[in-house]
């Protein structure tokens, strides 16, 4: 069935789109992505993909994830997601999150993409069940980078909900951390605390803590404040 997957894949292959790709991910010497392979397929395209075959069982996912090819487990992932949500109880829903904790660690979900498509909708969902987000403080303490990343953006569920709390606590964890990715993921949580929650929560830790972020995790933030307000967190740095 792997094979199956990835034979799906590879007939949506675009050698052009493939180099965009590569270069869009930063898959060059010492960038993030670095070694990293694309076929060239689209998001939805691969959404598709897995649509068609829904219903695999751990082997395939995990065979999946497994593969070099980026497109491979990012349909994966999507696969992942949707045994997940599809599961009958519990006991099933708690597998599959386990099997990407395994993925995680092992270093199958490595590039931003991946995180963004999973960790909110897989793992932060489960957590939202007990009410208990512990595991993405331990995770954002992590100095690997996409780990520590699934740490901030599982918390966009607990946010979904309407709960600040796994945000507020794990932002803290992430501040000091100057990467990109990880300066993206924390001031886009911050800004969805904004919007989704409780404005006020947000606009009262940029008063105590605006000094303390890095640029690009305060721009967005703030993102949809008023110009007058962007001026003035700015200003805190």
């Amino acid at each position: 069935m792997v094979d199956a997957v990835e034979c799906a894949i590879g007939d949506l292959a675009d050698p052009q789109r493939a180099v965009s790709s590569a270069r869009f991910f930063k898959t060059g010497p010492g960038e993030y992505g670095e070694g990293d392979r694309f076929v060239g397929v689209t998001v939805p395209q691969l959404r598709m993909v897995a649509k068609r075959f829904r219903g695999v069982g751990t082997d395939v996912v995990w065979g999946l994830l497994a593969s070099e090819i980026h497109e491979h487990r990012l349909t994966a992932l999507f696969l992942l997601r949707g045994e997940y949500e599809h599961a009958a109880d519990d006991a099933a829903r708690q597998g599959w999150v386990n099997l990407y904790l395994e993925a995680l660690s092992a270093g199958r979900v490595n590039n931003w993409d991946l995180v963004d498509a999973s960790a909110d909708p897989v793992l932060g969902a489960w957590l939202v069940r007990s009410d208990e987000f512990g595991l993405l403080v331990d995770l954002a303490e992590h100095d690997e980078l996409w780990t520590r990343r699934a740490g901030i953006v599982g918390t966009f569920a607990f946010l979904k909900c309407g709960v600040a709390d796994a945000t507020l606590a794990v932002v803290p964890v992430v501040i000091d951390d100057r990467r990109d990715l990880i300066q993206k993921a924390t001031g886009w949580m911050l800004r969805e605390l904004g919007k989704r929650v409780d404005r006020d929560q947000l606009t009262g830790y940029l008063e105590a803590h605006a000094a303390e972020m890095g640029r690009t995790a305060l721009s967005y933030a703030i993102e949809h404040l008023t110009p007058e307000e962007r001026v003035h967190y700015r200003s805190l740095r």
